[in-house]
């Protein structure tokens, strides 16, 4: 709690200040003009000036400087046309002038003048025709009073004399008066003129006596007031914003009039006319402009903003105790405790600026008066000497003169006595307007014109001195009639300066009753002695929205009222409303009843309706503290008119009962009696309520809200992110609570907002930095929680626990938290569990609770949420969807104008429900049935099927198993074999998975236990399960998803804006959505958590996947069962891992299949391939490989060599000898029409090796056509293409390689070719879709049942109008399995390529004797094992020109040469990556996302990628491109053609690209082996051993090395290898040798080694240490440039199979 001492304060004195006004503009005025339309009139006193121009006059010139522009508009003194008068009334007889030698009478120019626009002559009481024109005036009386009857003429006033432009900025004038009759008397002939533009937005300008300075207000900044004083009004222009204001530094006596011209009439008795003209495009910059002229507020101390109470007249301390106690018990929230005059010895106060002369009690001397008379620190009688007596509180009084620079002295001293005397937190000045209870004095007040001036303006009683001091009193500012207004100001000042000596760095709080412009800097403010009644509840909001404007927005009025007794009504009313003052305080006064809230009683709906706001007022004290840092740095308003924020609707220009705290919060309070329902303007924005945080349907418009008796209007406005915290009892408690935060999005789904955060206490923290600053936003799903300053750590070590997001149209798919660490630029990521998130799905509200994010930490909060459309799930995939057909689906129709989302879509609850489900520790059995809601689905011969089983099976931590089928019905499955743990994993807590089931509709969901990530959620409409479409649905874990094939996929993340993708194995070369040569429905999601996982679908029908924004993907496929494998990473390496330990490792490749290899379909003859490869020996090219195409066939018969390739096997042996390897192309199809003996069909019809039909149609082969031909034709080549397939393509047989006796009579026939045909080291096996030139069969017309070629559904195939069979097998063909199970083609056509791979490997290990390479072109999960290189598409093409390296010119050879012989070096890397593939399953190639996950940056990358995890890619892919784009990821990297660091890192660059050069990067901290290239690597794998060492940022690094004979068979699996590790660090590079089982023949010696990154500091000495310890010192160069580090160990022939180190010493 807080304590603040003072005393009652005087009955309200009306305020003199000015209301925002509103005015037009004139046509299309210069905008700079427009700033200022209003018609200005100003009329003073002493001297009288009157100005005035009306409102129609237009003086635009365009080639006017700003200045003068504006000065016309606003006075037009140059301008006749604008009729301004300037009046200076002299001293004489009224109705004649006064001018030496003038005698002639003063007639008065009394033209026409609109009624708005007369200006009165006559302000004060007793005008008559006669008073008027003895005043030389215009007397024209009306049927109103309020329209003056005397006014102005046009020839009062004063001429301009002289005009000078010292500068662009500057003018001034020389004035002087008119010949006219006098007002008052005493007027002053010549005045000066003086304008400047001080700033862009800020105009001042001074009319002042010529030859005699007069009284200027002594304003601290250069500028500078009921109880205050304030001179200054806002005006907006129109609805587009634009504003001005206007502020008169003058602190004597005036008034104001405001009159319908729209104009302004000063009348004011003293000084100058000092105008500030300040200009904003909003009424908010103008409030700006403003306190920028005056001095902004002050952030009072954070526990100021807590309620407070009060009174004046506890009676006792028992009383202010009990006060306490009842309001505690009750658990209200209030922090400052108030007492008032009646703490106070004989009301002896040291707070109000009266001080008594009397004795204290028992006669004792009063020592505060006695040392300030000993100081002189007291106003004045006119003599300058004599103190000035009066009476307040105490009795007889004396007047602190703040003014004066003894009394500042004095009051300080005074206070830091009292202050050790009695502690308490804040100061409440009050009486200081000065309040006297004596007229004057106690003597009165002498007659003269400063007591009594010729005009008084219309103040209380009308008399200058009621209830304050004479006029004539002095004071150090000069006579009291010019700084009375000033008195609280300068009492203010002095207290700033005696509270900083109290309470030195701590900040405190000052409340003044009286005020002037700037005290807003120091003090608060409080609207006054108001009454318990319902006009003055009103009276409040305008109050403090003009203090607003004043710059003093701690402002609040005494709740419940001061004098008279609240009602329960009245009081519970106000107590709403005031919750949200910012200055909240209930007072009242003596003698009236308690209006404290728990004096109502602790159940009353008051107390309950008190706490309820107050708690929200304490759940908002962070945003309000925010506000009024804003206010501080910026001088934005706290409580703000609705007109500031929806200026551009002029219903807003009038709403003063209602406020807003800031631009965010609504409020709109009952203030009147008996009332519920209150007539609330709601502006053009997305408004929440606040409690129920629902949306508002109306905007723009005036509503009826109902608000019972414990409930206000509060209202958040979308696009607000407001700052919270769980709110106590007091802000010292609340303080210490959890923060939070509401996001209110708006209609665009942003938000933004801001937090500030400090002690609460301490001074000047903005200055001094000690504070946390926030700017938060959300825009696309992602909030950020940006700190831009960081400089105080709370001692409470608060946290963000809860974040309310109102607007949120669907639930999340996923919420994650990144941590922005801003020191480390290390981000870390971490999904949020379902636990801590949960979705009001009728309001439309997202709540994050327990997030524990520190506050003073940068944070990323992201929530995937999509729109209604992207919930919908296809009802009708079919082209022709309308609304009659997708009803009769069962389905529903809604037509979207969002592109490509389903217009007929399935209910919520379409599928299949839950019937019996039965758990174990190693899994899960349920039964399902489809839900009969809905009728079939619709698709002829293909019935849905009722009851289906589900099996879930926990094979391992890491991986699941779940099985769809039909129990009653043996339906296909795949037969590829997998391999899973022989016994699942039954621990609960050693799986990272858990599976949830739900029931209507049925679904499986799977979760990540250590994120609680949702991965699987198939629990979505559309589930079907029938003969022949089987549908399922999920929802991803993110739109991160990468995987499914064979197609072209223009990027490796897929596109999920609706994009369906088919997979049927086809002779169809790469185009995009073109499935073409294989199968893998696999993919790999990385979570929002940068966690992976990946999905296996385990069947082999005609399928297609749909991705939608949801995110979520829909299978579809024509058969089999639904059966699924997820491995659950967590990282995408192991992911790989786990797929391919899954689906079978993939095989070690031959060293020689990674060396350089060259193919074309169109070799005319051998000899072309001899002069080839004579050439490409010639050019020094590195070169392994060599194939045959079809070319080397007669007529494309397998086994058959062409009599024009009669000379390739001598050819291929001498190739052979040269280190050189050969690879022939096989296809699958046997011709049938060979006129001669063709053993490969002969044997293969008696083995009975071909696809045939089901033998209840037919015992024939189905027949098809592919490249053989007929025997003994010849080949139209002019014919078109499917002429030439009837004409002149044979028929042919497709071997079934799913029997036993194919794969033997298969093995046979390979043999035979090695063996009396030609050599080979590899065979490329293609066509095995299995392709064929005719559809389904000769003739096309395939037997059985025609819905297997045409199914009721068909996959987004090419040429799907033609059925499944198009340029493949009918459907229907018969296979049979190696366990003799007879299957349909329709079911196992994906599989032919992969049954077509294990009979053509095995007789390179059977018969050949070492590993031959396996090229294939059709692929299916699984094929993996076998030593293949799948080639993606076809060859160069027989009617293409060659692109072989020797084709081109001589420089494309020799840059062809420098590629391929940087590829060479580096072969002894790229084989190790092959072992870590064929032994741990990693990738080779492998998406910098897989090495780099924690970045986001990489997950979208697709044009570079990387050799395992050190070799970065990054190729020209464009035509013409001289320069490529590369990402550059999180790591030290070297480039590898100089070894330099290239000193960038998590940023893109733009790298040199010639068509000479690939971009190569080495990643810091790995260890590379390499070899000199060679010609090929029979050569190469000879030469020594070299390292690249690419050191770290902490000079390590580490790599490993494998090697075997390069071409056994099984070596890894007979440890026939040796497997060596590599370390730097320290200056020392050492090998650790794993495996060495390599034989004699393959050792390596250890040869050049670079390091890199060695430093610039020379390195004086490098040593070699063998395994004996022996030493070897070894020559070095040493680029201290590049920091490239470089010895040649060769000549010490140091094994690399054996332990070494290298060490480097340095000079330093």
């Amino acid at each position: 709690m807080r304590a603040v001492s003072d005393h009652p304060v005087n009955p309200k004195i009306m305020s003199s200040s000015l209301e925002a006004c509103h005015c037009q503009t004139n046509g299309d005025s210069n905008p700079v003009i427009c700033n200022l339309c209003l018609a200005f009139k100003v009329e003073t006193q002493l001297p009288a000036l009157v100005i005035f121009g009306p409102n129609n006059s237009h003086m635009c010139d365009d080639q006017s400087g700003g200045l003068e522009v504006i000065l016309m508009v606003m006075f037009a003194l140059m301008s006749v046309a604008a009729i301004t008068l300037l009046v200076l009334f002299v001293t004489g007889e009224p109705g004649t002038t006064t001018d030496a030698g003038s005698t002639e009478a003063f007639v008065p120019q009394c033209p026409t003048i609109p009624l708005a626009e007369r200006v009165d002559c006559y302000p004060d009481a007793g005008a008559s025709k006669e008073q008027c024109e003895k005043r030389g005036c215009c007397w024209r009386p009306l049927d109103e009073r309020n329209v003056p009857w005397c006014f102005f003429p046009n020839n009062h006033g004063y001429t301009v004399e002289s005009v000078e432009k010292p500068n662009d900025y500057e003018m001034t004038a020389k004035l002087k008066r008119m010949d006219s009759p006098s007002l008052f008397g005493a007027d002053i002939k010549e005045l000066s003129f003086h304008a400047e533009m001080q700033t862009n937005n800020r105009l001042r300008f001074k009319i002042f006596d010529a030859h005699k300075p007069r009284f200027e207000v002594p304003h601290e900044h250069g500028t500078h007031n009921l109880y205050g004083h304030y001179p200054f009004f806002l005006c907006l222009e129109d609805a587009s914003g634009k504003s001005f204001g206007v502020f008169l530094m003058n602190s004597n006596a005036m008034e104001v009039t405001l009159q319908p011209a729209p104009a302004v009439t000063y009348r004011t008795i003293g000084g100058v006319l000092d105008f500030y003209i300040l200009f904003g495009d909003t009424p908010e910059q103008v409030v700006q402009e403003f306190l920028e002229l005056i001095g902004r507020p002050v952030i009072p101390p954070y526990w100021s903003l807590g309620f407070q109470l009060s009174r004046w007249d506890y009676g006792s301390l028992s009383e202010v105790k009990k006060t306490v106690e009842r309001n505690r018990a009750v658990d209200l929230p209030y922090d400052i405790q108030y007492t008032d005059i009646d703490y106070m010895e004989d009301k002896k106060d040291f707070t109000d600026p009266a001080v008594a002369t009397s004795k204290r009690l028992g006669n004792a001397p009063y020592e505060s008066y006695d040392r300030g008379t000993l100081k002189n620190a007291w106003v004045t009688e006119s003599d300058g000497t004599t103190p000035l007596l009066g009476e307040v509180w105490p009795g007889e009084t004396v007047f602190p003169d703040y003014t004066s620079q003894n009394c500042i002295d004095w009051w300080v001293d005074e206070y830091e006595r009292f202050s050790r005397e009695i502690k308490h937190d804040a100061l409440w000045i009050d009486m200081n307007e000065v309040a006297n209870f004596k007229k004057g004095s106690n003597k009165g007040c002498a007659v003269n014109d400063l007591n009594y001036p010729p005009y008084t303006p219309k103040i209380l009683d009308e008399v200058m001195y009621s209830k304050t001091l004479c006029m004539d009193a002095k004071q150090a500012w000069g006579n009291h009639y010019d700084v009375h207004s000033l008195y609280g100001y300068s009492m203010v000042l002095a207290t700033e300066k005696a509270l900083q000596r109290v309470f030195g760095g701590n900040r405190t709080l000052m409340l003044t009753r009286s005020s002037f412009p700037g005290v807003g800097k120091y003090s608060g403010h409080w609207l006054g002695d108001n009454a318990a009644n319902w006009n003055d509840i009103k009276w409040a909001i305008p109050g403090m929205l003009e203090f607003g404007l004043f710059g003093v927005p701690y402002i609040g009025a005494d709740i419940c009222g001061f004098f008279d007794d609240s009602s329960e009504e009245l009081c519970r009313r106000w107590m709403q409303v005031g919750a949200f003052y910012p200055f909240s305080r209930n007072h009242n006064a003596q003698g009236y009843r308690p209006q404290d809230p728990a004096v109502f009683g602790p159940d009353s709906t008051l107390v309950a309706s008190s706490k309820h706001y107050l708690q929200i007022r304490y759940t908002l004290l962070p945003y309000l503290y925010t506000l009024f840092y804003k206010a501080h740095t910026t001088g934005e308003t706290v409580v703000r008119p609705v007109m500031h924020e929806f200026f551009s609707d002029s219903n807003t220009w009038t709403v003063d009962r209602q406020f807003l705290w800031g631009k965010h919060l609504l409020i709109t309070p009952v203030l009147d009696q008996g009332a519920d329902r209150v007539r609330a303007y709601v502006p053009d924005a997305l408004w929440y309520d606040y409690e129920t945080m629902e949306q508002l349907a109306h905007r723009r418009t005036h509503v009826d809200m109902y608000l019972p008796a414990d409930k206000l209007g509060l209202h958040i406005r979308g696009g607000a992110i407001l700052p919270t915290q769980r709110p106590n009892v007091t802000t010292t408690y609340s303080r210490r609570n959890p923060m939070g935060l509401i996001v209110a999005l708006d209609d665009n789904n942003q938000a933004a907002g801001e937090l500030f955060w400090d002690d609460g206490d301490s001074r000047d923290t903005v200055k001094t930095g000690n504070h946390i600053h926030y700017k938060f936003s959300a825009m696309d799903g992602v909030l950020t929680m940006q700190v831009t300053h960081a400089g105080y750590r709370d001692p409470n070590n608060l946290k963000f626990e809860n974040i309310n997001i109102l607007g949120v149209p669907h639930p999340p798919t996923s919420v994650s938290v990144t941590h922005v660490n801003t020191r480390t630029l290390r981000n870390s990521t971490s999904p949020l569990p379902n636990s801590k998130i949960q979705y009001n799905g009728a309001k439309k509200v997202l709540f994050l609770q327990d997030l524990s994010m520190t506050v003073g930490e940068t944070y990323l909060v992201k929530w995937e949420v999509l729109m209604e459309e992207y919930q919908r799930f296809d009802c009708h995939p079919e082209e022709d969807a309308n609304e009659t057909k997708c009803k009769a689906r069962g389905c529903i129709w809604k037509p979207s104008y969002m592109e490509r989302v389903p217009w007929c879509f399935y209910p919520e609850d379409y599928g299949y429900i839950v019937t019996t489900a039965t758990n174990t520790s190693s899994g899960m059995t349920v039964d399902i049935s489809q839900n009969k809601k809905y009728r079939n689905i619709g698709r002829p011969g293909s019935p849905d099927i009722d009851k289906l089983r589900v099996e879930i099976r926990y094979h391992s931590r890491d991986m699941l198993q779940f099985k769809i089928w039909d129990p009653a019905t043996d339906r296909y499955e795949v037969p590829v074999p997998l391999t899973v743990p022989a016994t699942p994993e039954t621990d609960e807590s050693k799986r990272l998975y858990k599976v949830l089931i739900t029931n209507n509709p049925f679904g499986i969901q799977v979760i990540r236990k250590s994120t609680e990530k949702v991965i699987w959620d198939s629990s979505l409409p559309g589930f079907t399960f029938s003969d022949m479409f089987i549908q399922v649905s999920t929802r991803l874990a993110s739109k991160y998803v990468y995987g499914f094939g064979e197609t072209e996929h223009p990027t490796y993340k897929h596109n999920l804006n609706y994009h369906t993708w088919g997979m049927f194995s086809k002779d169809q070369p790469p185009g995009y959505k073109k499935n073409c040569y294989g199968v893998h429905p696999f993919y790999m999601g990385l979570e929002s958590t940068a966690d992976a996982h990946g999905v296996l679908l385990l069947n082999s029908n005609a399928m297609d996947v749909t991705f939608q924004p949801t995110p979520a993907i829909t299978y579809r496929t024509l058969g089999g069962i639904l059966d699924f494998y997820m491995v659950l990473g967590p990282t995408p390496e192991m992911v790989v891992q786990e797929y391919t330990a899954l689906i079978g490792r993939p095989v070690l490749p031959a060293y020689w299949s990674l060396g350089f290899q060259l193919c074309r379909y169109g070799y005319a003859n051998d000899q072309e391939i001899a002069d080839l490869y004579r050439d490409m020996r010639a050019a020094g090219i590195p070169y392994d490989v060599q194939y045959a195409d079809i070319d080397y066939m007669d007529r494309q018969l397998n086994f058959v060599l062409d009599p024009e390739f009669k000379n390739l096997p001598t050819l291929v042996d001498n190739m052979r000898e040269e280190g050189m390897r050969f690879i022939f192309i096989l296809d699958p199809a046997i011709s049938g029409n060979e006129t001669v003996y063709y053993p490969a069909f002969v044997r293969g019809e008696a083995a009975d090796v071909f696809i045939k039909w089901p033998k209840d149609l037919s015992d024939e082969i189905v027949w098809g056509k592919v490249w053989p031909d007929y025997p003994n034709v010849t080949v139209d080549e002019n014919l078109d293409w499917d002429s030439q397939v009837v004409l002149y393509r044979a028929y042919t047989a497709f071997p079934d390689f799913f029997r036993n006796t194919t794969a033997t009579w298969w093995r046979q026939e390979i043999q035979d070719f090695y063996d009396n045909i030609t050599k080979f080291d590899g065979l490329w096996i293609d066509m095995n879709e299995p392709a064929s030139f005719v559809h389904g069969t000769v003739g096309e017309k395939c037997l059985g049942d025609p819905l297997l070629e045409n199914p009721p559904y068909m996959p987004p195939l090419d040429s799907k109008e033609r059925g499944l069979n198009h340029k493949t097998l009918c459907m229907n063909s018969e296979q049979i399995l190696s366990d003799g199970k007879r299957v349909r083609h329709y079911d196992v056509h994906n599989l032919y390529g992969w049954s077509h791979t294990k009979p053509t490997y095995e007789p390179g290990q059977t018969y050949v004797g070492f590993l031959i390479r396996l090229n294939m072109r059709c692929v299916f999960a699984g094929c993996s094992w076998v030593p293949s290189i799948h080639t993606h598409a076809t060859t160069t093409a027989s009617y293409n020109e060659r692109q072989d390296p020797v084709a081109w010119d001589a420089p494309f050879a020799k840059a062809s040469k420098d590629v391929l012989n940087i590829r060479y070096t580096l072969l002894p890397y790229l084989y190790t990556l092959m072992f870590e593939a064929h032994t741990k399953g990693t990738t080779v190639v492998r998406p910098l996302l897989h090495e780099f996950t924690n970045d986001k940056n990489t997950w979208e990358i697709n044009r570079q990628f990387l050799w395992g995890p050190a070799l970065l890619i990054t190729a020209a892919l464009d035509l013409g491109v001289s320069h490529v784009d590369g990402y550059v990821p999180d790591a030290r990297w070297y480039d590898y053609h100089t070894a330099r660091d290239i000193g960038l890192r998590r940023q893109t660059l733009s790298m040199p690209t010639p068509l000479d050069h690939i971009n190569l990067h080495i990643r810091g901290g790995f260890i590379l082996p390499w070899q000199k290239p060679e010609n090929n690597t029979y050569y190469s794998r000879k030469n020594p051993l070299g390292l690249i060492v690419a050191l770290s940022d902490g000079g390590t690094a580490q790599g490993s090395f494998f090697w075997d004979d390069g071409e056994g068979i099984d070596t890894v699996e007979k440890k026939q290898y040796l497997l060596t590790t590599f370390k730097a660090q320290s200056k020392k590079l050492s090998n650790q040798v794993v495996d060495n089982g390599l034989a004699a023949a393959d050792r390596l010696i250890l040869g050049v080694v670079k390091v890199w990154g060695a430093g610039s500091v020379k390195i004086t000495g490098v040593t070699l240490t063998d395994e004996a310890g022996t030493p070897h010192e070894l020559i070095l160069h040493h680029n201290t440039e590049t920091e490239e580090l470089i010895v040649d160990a060769t000549s010490k022939s140091v094994y690399v199979d054996r332990p070494f180190t290298i060490t480097w010493r340095t000079s330093a």
